[in-house]
């Protein structure tokens, strides 16, 4: 394998900016694709390169590759580095719906389809970018550069209640409620078949998967323990009105820890994985659901952070909010209902 040999300029494809690409010639074969890659890049570690490898960035003589465990080939690698996002997130004016502000904090409903924060392939448009427009210079630096005022964090495509803190004090004051789990929070999910029993708790460990490390999973050993309650509160499918296997299902989710997708593993790993979870959803729905779906309009995971309460870290007021499913989950639980 020949070193690091040239360095030019492309475009990144998934958003038109200039990527740095590197070029190197690798001339030995059989050994496992990513260890040749760290061999041949050297400032790049074998963990970005599966990222990479994975995004579609890397290529050997034009032709793009995927798999990090294929094994190596003669030829010209070229690596895409797609640019750099600003070390400082940077205020926009997009719109919010506010639940709740005062001086420390604010509570919002936050949209399917937002980051909570800026993150490699999601620059801008998430809600650190709206908070430092609505709220000004004060929230500038709480909890840190990258993430001013998150202490919690909702997947891109869930939808829900979320608060942020506007001072280091409700900053300090939120972050330690999370960790000591002293929060309510309820999900509301529409699922594939239901979990049996009816109503019940999942109490397992939760880390990286040892077959994907883009997934969580539920391990036998090591992760971090992670608990949730759940109540079946509506099937659906003719099947299920006389007493057979549901189609789908409403379930209210509660949370008493907070792993990384632990609702969406947790379901999952009961058998009732969440309509529309491209990660977590194996299997295929039946055909009416999946026509309910399609009629509904939903193109992400059916799941809405439904309720937080929380003592209001200054002022010692309880606060609770609670906010119904939006639209495209509505619409997928009428037709549900009709099934």
């Amino acid at each position: 394998m020949s070193a690091q040999d040239l360095i030019d300029e492309d475009e990144d494809p998934a958003t038109g900016a200039p990527a740095e690409v590197l070029q190197a010639r690798i001339d030995a074969a059989g050994v496992r694709l990513d260890k040749a890659l760290a061999g041949a890049f050297p400032t790049l570690s074998r963990a970005r390169l599966q990222a990479l490898l994975a995004e579609g960035a890397v290529s050997r003589d034009g032709a793009v590759l995927t798999g990090g465990s294929a094994k190596a080939q003669p030829g010209l690698y070229a690596v895409a580095l797609p640019p750099i996002a600003p070390a400082t997130p940077q205020p926009q004016a997009i719109p919010l719906i506010v639940l709740y502000e005062d001086a420390e904090l604010i509570v919002i409903d936050k949209p399917a389809g937002m980051a909570a924060h800026p993150a490699p392939g999601t620059p801008d448009g998430t809600l650190v970018n709206a908070l430092l427009a609505h709220c000004g210079d004060s929230l500038s630096g709480i909890g840190g550069v990258a993430r001013p005022g998150i202490v919690h964090r909702l997947d891109k495509n869930t939808s829900g209640v979320m608060v942020a803190a506007k001072t280091d004090r409700a900053h300090a004051g939120l972050s330690a409620l999370f960790a000591a789990h002293d929060i309510e929070r309820t999900y509301i999910a529409l699922t594939r078949g239901a979990p049996s029993p009816a109503t019940g708790r999942i109490h397992t460990r939760i880390g990286r998967s040892t077959c994907d490390r883009k997934k969580m999973a539920v391990l036998k050993a090591g992760g971090r323990e992670a608990i949730t309650d759940y109540v079946v509160q509506a099937i659906f499918g003719e099947a299920a009105k006389a007493g057979g296997a549901p189609m789908a299902a409403r379930v209210a989710c509660t949370l008493h820890t907070g792993r990384t997708h632990q609702i969406r593993v947790h379901l999952s790993s009961k058998g009732a994985p969440i309509l529309g979870d491209a990660t977590y959803g194996s299997g295929s729905p039946a055909i009416p659901v999946r026509t309910a779906i399609a009629e509904a309009g939903l193109v992400r995971q059916a799941l809405h952070a439904a309720v937080l309460g929380f003592v209001h870290p200054v002022t010692g007021e309880a606060l609770r909010f609670e906010t119904a499913p939006p639209s495209d989950m509505q619409r997928l639980e009428t037709r549900l209902a009709d099934l």
